[in-house]
């Protein structure tokens, strides 16, 4: 196995170190510690780990461990006090906290590191994701074999209510369903999918539907080793499905972490509808939901009123109405305060009938920010993601509410986590154009357009990307780019218009609402 980071490439076969074209001398046993912290990087590693490791549990003084992750170090150009890639965690150990790419030994070829020439220079190397400090997963698509296209939904449902599960234990770090989702389809690989998301676990299942019975399998991959950690099939009548989602949700948190599973057993908190049916629309409106335009929040905001018309208690179905309800008006697809008035009575209603649902909390902060509510605003994102910490969606929605509130660099920050928890979204256009913004509340013009221009290519269609090239191009001086980027805003939100910004974009001071208007009258809009 080769394992490849900064400029090195680690050889656990060959029992190499290179950086670059170089071999680098290091000692057996430095080796076998830098080796074993690699291998391990998702953890901390405690000294007694690495003795019982290297030394096979023979007594080793501290010198002598401390002498050898010194010497780990010096191999790789690292050093105490940086610890860029090898950190000592007071009374904890050592981890190794590079970014780390693997892939199989190919004989005598030695592979490139991530930033030098591949052997193929067509072929350009992905850098993989830092593995986060808590176990990380990835839940994919479970596979619908039950022979009828229209049961798609019901298996993207159960993978759906599984990564909520799994989100509401804050020792899990989930991968957004919208970045997993994108294998659905594919042959899966999953050391290739762990690398890309920058997760130690992926889970992967299918769904077999026949009638009033249910079948599921599910399994869960070290992505390390290629082995199954847990294994499980579930045959069950389709009212005990929920209870089947808590069974492999549970099965999870025992593999992985048993001495917590011990210690906090979980039970999910979210409430199951009193109707399948109903569940089925929820289930059918979401993918409506994350493909973003204004005719498919039509078809959405029509299924969820039928799915809450058959279970009015139904708190997601009402929270993520209002959610799309309060995008519409953000993106000009509605009248402001129609669907504000619409959106609000919906995440109202949604926190009656569940209050432990982060969608009911996520649609009244965007209720709030619209209608000026700041502090409210803020609240009710932070209380959305104390429900569900890797909830990507409000990660982003609150780095827009902290702009508007002034806060651009701690916006920076809950977009950038946004794009960590789901890598491959296909919301991650929104959340570029949301950086944008708050790029461009901090003056950082050039960075404005960089993100703006990430948001564009991900999504041609992108409102809010083509609003902040045109704002950063014409504040940097560059009048031919935003008169492009401000005709093609046209194009995609055709009442946008000075008037429009200043009657229903929430800006907290008056000097960012001017510094907003003064960069679209630089670049021609009236």
């Amino acid at each position: 196995m080769q394992f490849i980071f900064a400029d090195h490439v680690l050889d656990t076969e060959r029992r190499e170190l290179r950086r670059g074209t170089q071999l680098i001398a290091v000692e057996p046993q430095v080796l076998d510690v830098l080796v074993h912290l690699v291998q391990n990087r998702d953890r901390v590693v405690s000294n007694d780990d690495l003795i019982a490791s290297v030394w096979g549990g023979r007594a080793v003084s501290d010198a002598n461990l401390t002498s050898r992750i010194y010497a780990a170090r010096k191999a790789l150009g690292d050093d105490g006090q940086h610890q860029t890639l090898i950190r000592t965690i007071a009374r904890k150990g050592h981890r190794f906290v590079g970014a780390v790419r693997v892939q199989p030994a190919a004989g005598n070829h030695v592979a490139p590191a991530i930033g030098l020439p591949s052997a193929d220079p067509k072929e350009e190397l992905r850098p993989t994701l830092p593995l986060p400090d808590r176990p990380a997963i990835a839940v994919l698509a479970f596979v619908n074999m039950s022979g009828d296209p229209d049961q798609e939904y019901f298996s993207d449902g159960i993978s759906e209510d599984i990564i909520t599960a799994l989100s509401k234990l804050r020792w899990f770090f989930v991968i957004a369903r919208n970045s997993s989702f994108v294998y659905k389809g594919t042959a899966v690989n999953i050391q290739k999918i762990g690398e890309e998301l920058g997760v130690g676990y992926v889970m992967e299942g299918s769904v077999r539907r026949d009638g009033d019975r249910v079948r599921i399998t599910a399994q869960l991959n070290d992505v390390a080793t290629g082995s199954h950690v847990w294994a499980e099939r579930y045959d069950r009548g389709l009212r005990d499905v929920f209870a089947v989602q808590d069974e492999i949700t549970e099965a999870i948190t025992a593999s992985i972490e048993p001495q917590l599973y011990a210690a906090e057993h979980f039970r999910s908190k979210r409430r199951t509808p009193d109707s399948m049916d109903a569940w089925a629309l929820v289930m059918r409106a979401l993918s409506h939901f994350w493909r973003l335009t204004r005719e498919d929040y039509i078809a959405a905001q029509e299924l969820l009123e039928k799915a809450i018309a058959i279970d009015p208690d139904y708190g997601q179905a009402l929270g993520v109405l209002a959610t799309s309800h309060a995008f519409c008006a953000y993106n000009g697809w509605a009248d402001m305060a129609t669907a504000v008035r619409i959106a609000e009575g919906a995440a109202m209603a949604a926190i009656r009938a569940d209050s432990e649902d982060p969608w009911a909390h996520l649609a009244l902060a965007c209720v709030h920010i619209l209608l000026r509510r700041y502090d409210d605003s803020l609240a009710a994102f932070e209380l959305a993601l104390s429900l569900n910490p890797n909830f990507a969606l409000a990660q982003s929605v609150y780095g827009l509410a902290l702009a508007f509130s002034g806060r651009w660099e701690d916006a920076g920050a809950a977009t950038a986590r946004a794009l960590r928890l789901s890598p491959r979204d296909p919301f991650s256009a929104i959340y570029n154009g949301i950086a944008a913004y708050a790029q461009f509340v901090g003056r950082n013009y050039a960075e404005t357009m960089r993100l703006a221009r990430a948001s564009i290519r991900l999504r041609s269609d992108h409102v809010g990307g083509y609003r902040m090239l045109c704002a950063g191009a014409a504040m940097a001086g560059h009048a031919d780019i935003a008169t492009s980027a401000l005709d093609a805003l046209r194009r995609a939100q055709p009442n946008f218009s000075l008037a429009w910004i200043a009657a229903n974009m929430p800006f907290k001071h008056d000097a960012d609402r001017d510094h907003y208007l003064e960069a679209f009258r630089r670049a021609g809009l009236d």
